[in-house]
């Protein structure tokens, strides 16, 4: 598969971020790249692997990572401390979508 410039624009643009040309002409043969590797893959037989949702160690059947316990949390004063905005009690952020 051949990725355009068009096709990095459009992803750009979904994901919101302004690319410069530069960044646009790097990212076209990464993502080609990237896409060729995934197209491998998907030759692959893997029609007698079950699928899983995760891929962990392998363990006894009762073990457990760790115990889930109670903490206190973190007073509002204390959370908001090192805020570089905040108000009203919480935590103020620039809007990041503008449409």
């Amino acid at each position: 598969m051949k990725i355009t410039e068009k096709d990095v624009r459009y992803v750009a643009d979904l994901a919101h971020l302004e690319l410069s040309a530069e960044e646009i002409a790097r990212f076209v043969p990464q993502l080609d790249e990237i896409l060729g590797y995934m197209d491998k893959l998907n030759e692959l037989d893997t029609t007698q692997v079950e699928p899983m949702a995760q891929v962990v160690y392998e363990q006894d059947e009762l073990e457990t990572l760790r115990a889930d316990q109670d903490r206190p949390g973190f007073s509002q004063e204390t959370a908001l401390a090192n805020a570089p905005d905040s108000g009203a009690g919480h935590f103020k952020v620039p809007r990041v979508i503008e449409r």
